[in-house]
């Protein structure tokens, strides 16, 4: 009786229940309440199912999944890693080398038309104009006394790139990738929430009933020839870009130069869906109690939503500003998808201007400044990244 009573006692001594405090069963609950958001309301699920279920693994106590102390040095020991972390530390590698966000851009690119943008050239100035909320957030962020690396990673949330906002955290602020990779991904599920508000109130009844002309067809060589040209001037105006835009171009080449229809089919399928799943759990193990239940948690919260608001409101006040230039001719409606969302900044683009003119389609419009908006938060990333890294 006296053995089964002390193996009994030293289970239970050891066990993650004799470890739990109060921060750990706050952190398991927010991690429920993610889960939540994205099975039943199924707010960016591929995502934040992984980045939730990391998030409440790293957090019950005891696990040994995942080891802080390994990454905050300046100096990571990627061998020791191997030998005496734990499964989310062998996966993080991926997040802090930044082969899983390429990777991401990759098959984004693969999956995205670029037409809309080749047939007006002129979206990219929207989507050049919606990465204004990122500088407004960096100001913002500089006031509340964030230290200026910190400030451009928390700045990047306005982009509504989820793998942009990781590939800059991961080099100028790692201890705050967990708040900033679950903001940045929860926005970008509330688009259809915190976008429509914003539009309503920046454009007038007869601006949303604008009808726009169908965009001129774009030929196979231009689809073929954008990609390239683009990677050879951007990257070299901007190098390091070239892990970003390298892969997202790449990606859109190999769907577009129609000689490659395995290789786009594998990128776009199989190899997006692996990384999505180490990214999300890996990234999510990162939002550990100790670095995540901090007042700078609420700060950078409220400072992704004022960027995100701020990247919406810019890319509407450019489309009005082309809207006069135009003649009436360019809904600015179109410029709320100038942020780097996917297509879903598009559809919520559609789907208001469909609300007050049902005979308007504006989908392929807004995917312009949608794609453009892409290429834009990249390059915004690699002006942070050179100013502050």
């Amino acid at each position: 009786m006296e053995l089964f009573t002390g193996t009994l006692n030293g289970i239970i001594g050891t066990s993650g229940f004799a470890l739990m405090d109060i921060r750990s069963l706050i952190m398991i609950f927010l991690s429920c309440v993610l889960l939540y958001l994205g099975i039943v309301k199924k707010f960016e699920p591929l995502l934040l199912v992984g980045i939730a279920f990391g998030m409440l693994l790293t957090n019950l106590p005891g696990s040994e999944i995942y080891h802080t102390e390994m990454w905050i040095t300046n100096s990571i020991n990627y061998g020791e890693v191997l030998r005496h972390g734990g499964l989310l530390d062998i996966l993080y590698i991926g997040v802090k080398t930044g082969l899983y966000p390429s990777l991401i851009f990759m098959g984004v690119g693969a999956m995205t038309d670029f037409g809309p943008l080749i047939a007006r050239p002129s979206s990219l100035f929207m989507g050049a104009a919606a990465q204004g909320g990122i500088f407004v957030a960096l100001l913002m962020a500089t006031l509340l006394g964030f230290a200026p690396n910190v400030a451009a990673s928390i700045a990047i949330i306005g982009g509504a790139d989820g793998p942009t906002a990781i590939w800059l955290t991961k080099i100028l602020a790692p201890e705050y990738l967990g708040p900033i990779a679950i903001a940045a991904y929860s926005y970008m599920a509330l688009i259809p929430l915190i976008q429509p508000p914003v539009m309503k109130l920046l454009t007038t009844d007869k601006e949303r009933k604008i009808k726009m002309e169908t965009l001129r067809p774009v030929s196979k060589t231009e689809k073929i020839l954008f990609p390239i040209v683009v990677a050879i001037i951007a990257i070299l105006v901007l190098p390091s870009t070239a892990p970003l835009l390298g892969c997202l171009l790449l990606g859109n080449l190999w769907k577009e130069c129609g000689v490659t229809e395995r290789l786009s089919d594998t990128v776009q399928n199989a190899l997006m869906n692996i990384v999505t799943i180490f990214l999300g759990i890996s990234v999510g193990a990162t939002a550990k109690a100790e670095s995540f239940l901090q007042f700078d948690t609420i700060k950078i919260i409220v400072l992704g939503l004022t960027a995100f608001i701020f990247a919406t409101a810019c890319g509407l006040l450019f489309g009005k500003l082309m809207c006069v230039l135009s003649g009436g001719k360019i809904n600015p409606l179109i410029g709320s998808a100038g942020v780097s969302a996917v297509p879903m900044a598009a559809r919520v683009s559609q789907m208001v201007g469909q609300k007050y003119n049902p005979s308007n389609f504006l989908l392929m419009h807004a995917m312009g400044p949608n794609v453009a908006g892409v290429i834009g938060s990249a390059v915004a990333a690699g002006c942070l990244l050179v100013i502050f890294g």
